[in-house]
């Protein structure tokens, strides 16, 4: 990491200190990237992951922040983990969760809610997303003098709210199974016009063409392939689970399924999120399915004590992974990223004011302002430009983890204050949800 500021210059140093001290007295800590050491953060990653979830139980409070702190401490600060290594592996982890994490949202998605809902998921989604790269371009094109396409690129990367980070908190929160798909939905659009639109803007810069049908053309392939992927797969495969329902790795079976699904999806142009989630939503929903295609199936048991673990596992080292991947570099690259979450914030709590207005509850309202959470997805396309070469290449990084962490942080704090929204009543929850 390399400060410009003398104040966090001086912060660096101790630690380093710190870290040169420690590993006098500790030869693990020495071994950055030796076995034991891995395997010791991996422990402290499940321990702080479990202790997280009791938490949030107990505060309403999301554990999202302190995880990703403490990838911060594990990698950037102390080293123990290095970022280089860190973006080496990024690839395969992001596909891993990226997978798991948009299936489980599938499958824990009612299909007759989706379709109520799917206006509004719409609606958010594009809004957010368009409100979100003009915020943040400003701040870049004005603030540190970018080029426009480059402040739009900038936009783009953050544009989205993370799946993986949403689909994790609307399981948790007491909100209507409305607003759970509407929430679930929108982050998995948004996750898909994230990764098109960066990738093809990161396209004309290379080429130095501006080309508005690419795309127009790319989007819809995504979406084409993902839909008659999800629903040519997970539709057969779940009359297929039925048959198997006591096979010793049926579940395992449907993972290498995922996997072979994924593998097809980015073959043929997908973003490899929207065939995972169409997949698991038909497994979630083989009940409603089989009255239409006439196959009987077993009671569903959407609780499977093995998916959960996983999904747990997952989630807990997907937080600190953006941890590790900081970069935190010169001052205005901070204040340039805290006032472009701080603009992410305020233009989604006006978009939910003239979109929703009192289609939900005061709580669920409140919830879905707070979503703005940017995620690994952020994380990883922001290393893109890197590789290819573009002006002001290497202050992508910088500036998104900040916004990344400020978006985690203004989330955590505002699902906090909306706790006292909460319906106390259960004749009252019930008639507004």
């Amino acid at each position: 990491m390399n400060f410009d500021v003398g104040g966090l210059e001086l912060i660096r140093q101790m630690f380093s200190a710190f870290q040169n001290s420690a590993s006098q007295f500790n030869p693990l800590i020495g071994e950055t990237m030796s076995a034991p050491v891995l395997l010791l953060a991996g422990a402290v990653i499940i321990f702080l992951g479990v202790a997280g979830e009791l938490f949030f139980k107990k505060t309403g409070i999301p554990d999202i922040a302190f995880l990703m702190i403490l990838g911060v401490i594990i990698g950037p600060i102390l080293g123990i983990i290095p970022t280089s290594t860190v973006i080496v592996v990024v690839p395969y982890f992001a596909a891993i969760a990226l997978i798991l994490i948009m299936f489980d949202g599938g499958l824990n998605l009612d299909i007759k809610t989706v379709i109520k809902t799917a206006h509004y998921a719409l609606l958010l989604s594009v809004a957010g997303f368009l409100a979100s790269i003009v915020s943040v371009a400003l701040v870049a094109f004005y603030g540190l003098g970018w080029g426009l396409v480059e402040s739009i690129l900038l936009g783009t990367i953050v544009g989205g709210s993370s799946s993986i980070i949403v689909f994790g908190l609307v399981r948790r929160l007491p909100v209507s199974d409305q607003t759970k798909s509407m929430l679930s939905l929108e982050s998995a659009i948004t996750d898909i016009l994230v990764t098109i639109v960066a990738f093809v803007l990161i396209d004309m810069l290379v080429l130095g063409v501006l080309d508005p049908n690419l795309a127009a053309i790319s989007f819809a392939k995504s979406v084409a392939v993902g839909l008659a992927l999800g629903f040519g797969i997970g539709i057969p495969w779940a009359y297929v689970t039925t048959k198997m329902q006591n096979a010793q790795h049926s579940y395992m079976l449907t993972i290498g399924i995922l996997f072979v699904i994924f593998f097809v999806e980015k073959s043929l142009g997908g973003t490899g999120a929207l065939a995972p989630l169409i997949f698991g939503l038909m497994l979630g929903n083989k009940q409603l399915i089989s009255r239409y295609l006439k196959f009987k199936v077993p009671e569903i048991s959407s609780d499977d004590p093995t998916h959960n673990q996983l999904t747990f596992l997952v989630r807990s080292f997907f937080f600190v992974f953006v941890g590790l991947l900081a970069t935190i570099g010169r001052l205005e690259f901070v204040i340039a990223g805290v006032i472009g979450a701080v603009l992410i914030y305020l233009t989604r709590v006006g978009i939910i004011k003239i979109s929703l207005r009192n289609r939900f509850g005061a709580f669920d309202n409140k919830v879905t302002a707070a979503m703005i959470p940017r995620g690994l997805a952020a994380a990883v396309v922001a290393i893109i430009p890197l590789t290819m070469g573009l002006p002001n290449a290497e202050s992508y990084p910088q500036i998104v983890f900040v916004i990344i962490l400020t978006s985690v942080i203004i989330t955590t704090v505002a699902l906090t204050r909306a706790k006292s929204l909460i319906p106390r009543d259960p004749d009252v929850f019930e008639k507004n949800y």
